[in-house]
This record gives C-alpha cells, structure tokens and sequence, in this order.
C-alpha cells in the first residue's frame, strides 16, 4: 500500500507530465498562432478597414460627380428658366409697347381717316356741284345756241320784213313817181 501512494502519484505525475509537456509545447505555438491571428485579424481588419475606406472614397468621389452633374443640369434647368423668363418679359415689354404704339397710331389713322371722309364728302359735294353746273351748263348752252338761233331767224325775219318792207316802199315811191 506504501507503493501505492507513490506509484499512483508518480502515475499521475507522469500523466500530468505528459499533458503539461504537451500543453507546453503546443502552448507557446498555441500562443504564437493566436498572436498570429490576432495580428493576422489586425491585418485583415486594416485591409478591410483601407478596402472599405477606398470604397467609401470611390462613392463620395462617384456621389459627388453625381452631385456636381446634378447641380449642373440644376443649375442649367435654372439658366433655362431663367433666360426663358427673362425672354418672356422682354417679349410682354415689347407686346405693351407694341400695343402702345399701335393704340396711338390706330387713334391718329381714326383722325386721318376722319379728315380723310371729311375731304372726299367736301370733294363729293364739290363734284356734285361741278356736275349739277356742268349739266346746268349744258342745258343752258343748248338753250342760249337755241335762242341764237331764234334771234338769227329773228334777224333774217326782220330783215327779210325790212327788205320788204323797203321794197314795198320803193315800189310805192316807185308807183307815187309813176302815176
């Protein structure tokens, strides 16, 4: 029994033996590998950490071209709107003064036309008067060639009766001498 609790120690000191040396040996590469893959995990992380850094980089470099191409197009659809506008009030400016223009210029064409109707009523008359005088004109020169010739068939009467009438005369002086 005395061998006994020293051979059993001893057996389990051996065995401890055994698994300490194992442990041991395994232990420092254990160790050395976790260290390893803390730093490998470290590394890994740190490539991640630039992939993903560069990747954030590329997006905010890629989110702003986007931005710089939508603030463009934003800013052009502005110039747009704002050179539209502008042309529309330029084209109302010119419409009101237009208008203006034409309102004045319709007011002296109602002023010319006026003096215009006026001239050709005034002319119209005239004319009326220059026609109505005209055929009075007429009427009275066929009347006075009428009465012309009225006095010259007067006159040759009379002096057809005074050539008689001296005729008459003479052949009564001419009968009075005779007889």
């Amino acid at each position: 029994m005395n061998k006994v609790y020293i051979i059993l120690p001893l057996i389990g000191l051996l065995i401890f033996g055994g698994f300490y040396h194992r442990f041991t040996s395994h232990y420092a590469a254990e160790v050395q590998r976790i260290e390893a893959a803390k730093e490998q995990e470290k590394k890994d992380r740190a490539a991640r950490d630039i992939a993903n850094r560069e990747l954030a980089i590329k997006a905010a470099i890629e989110t702003q071209a986007k931005r710089k191409i939508e603030r463009e197009k934003k800013e052009a659809a502005e110039e747009a709107k704002r050179v539209a506008r502008q042309e529309a009030e330029d084209q109302r400016l010119r419409a009101y003064e237009d208008r203006n223009r034409l309102r004045d210029q319709v007011v002296r064409l109602k002023k010319d036309l006026e003096e215009v109707q006026a001239a050709s009523a005034k002319a119209n008359d005239e004319k009326k008067r220059h026609i109505d005088e005209g055929s009075f004109l007429k009427t009275y020169v066929k009347q006075a060639e009428a009465n012309v010739k009225y006095y010259y068939d007067l006159l040759d009467k009379i002096t057809a009766a005074e050539a008689a009438k001296a005729a008459a005369e003479a052949a009564a002086a001419a009968a009075s001498r005779k007889g």
